[in-house]
């Protein structure tokens, strides 16, 4: 199996590995995805709080989490006797952490991405390494299906009527960045991300608005994916004169198995939908969005979810356990 991974580096494996760790909680979700979920003997804590994933993978809450904030304890993981190591960017960025698995000749795969191409190139090369990759190309096709569909109906939309969109990411002033994930799947849905070509503020990989320009840009809608900052946009009187504030058109963006269109999430094509069919409600008649949903959780993870289900994934509230 011959695979190359975000940063270039080709690497051919003689078999397919049988036990993974996933320190890189996007990796853990693709696991699952891939109907490959008993391979996985270590994650990140974070992946614990997905109530969604413990329900399809109950056995999650036991498994060993020997790395955090990107630090991995190589005496732990060396516990685990893994095949595979799945890795954020980040980590790969900080030498000392690859020469831990390099001393140890733990084989590793940097699995990151910026752009929706690149996700899907990248879950294809997982499917490729776990011996499943007609799964995931049923993921990239029905994705790629998502996003032929809507700029279909988008490109019917006058250019007049696009939409001005601020995404907010975890923090009401944190936001989207040019050259990400988000800047792209915003882009399909037909909205003007009114943050993308601006000027921001970085920390780290972060991107952050003030508030005196997110009142010069007074867009016409927000979307947040964290149901606590869309209550805090809405109660905090500098947010008062924003036409998205006035016209209650501030939404929490829903969350299932992860975030939706989160960066590390797998449900950037739900994300797309959603985002088309609340802004444009009137060119999106057809899209049912809770059939979508439905087809989505039972096709990929194998999940039957409930009316009740689809009712608190799209308030965005209670779908992660709080951190301990």
């Amino acid at each position: 199996i011959e695979v190359t991974d975000s940063q270039g580096d080709t690497q051919t494996l003689e078999q397919t590995p049988v036990r993974v760790a996933c320190l890189y909680a996007f990796t853990g979700h693709t696991v699952v995805m891939l109907g490959k979920s008993d391979t996985i003997i270590a994650v990140v804590r974070g992946l614990k709080r997905d109530k969604l994933l413990a329900r399809i993978f109950p056995e999650l809450k036991k498994i060993a989490t020997p790395a955090k904030g990107g630090e991995i304890n190589i005496e732990a993981l060396l516990k685990t006797r893994p095949d595979m190591v799945f890795l954020k960017p980040e980590t790969a960025k900080i030498k000392g952490e690859i020469n831990k698995l390099n001393r140890f000749n733990l084989p590793y795969y940097v699995a990151g991405y910026r752009s929706m191409e690149e996700q899907m190139n990248i879950i294809e090369n997982m499917g490729k390494i776990l011996g499943a990759s007609d799964r995931a190309q049923q993921y990239t096709s029905y994705y790629r299906g998502v996003i032929q569909r809507v700029q279909g109906r988008v490109a019917t939309i006058p250019a007049d009527k696009h939409v001005r969109l601020y995404h907010s990411i975890n923090e009401a002033y944190r936001t989207t960045g040019a050259h990400t994930i988000e800047a792209e799947w915003t882009a399909v849905a037909g909205v003007i991300n009114v943050s993308v070509d601006a000027h921001l503020k970085q920390k780290g990989d972060k991107n952050f608005a003030s508030m005196e320009q997110i009142l010069l840009w007074n867009p016409e809608v927000i979307i947040a994916n964290e149901a606590s900052v869309k209550e805090d946009i809405n109660r905090d009187k500098k947010w008062a004169h924003i036409d998205a504030v006035k016209s209650k058109r501030v939404y929490s963006i829903p969350i299932g198995i992860s975030r939706w269109g989160h960066p590390g999430g797998l449900e950037t094509p739900l994300a797309i939908l959603w985002t088309a069919k609340t802004v444009y409600p009137e060119y999106f008649k057809d899209i049912n969005l809770e059939k979508e949903i439905r087809f989505f959780y039972q096709n990929f993870f194998n999940l039957s979810v409930t009316d009740n289900d689809i009712k608190q994934i799209l308030s965005g509230k209670g779908m992660r356990q709080k951190r301990q």
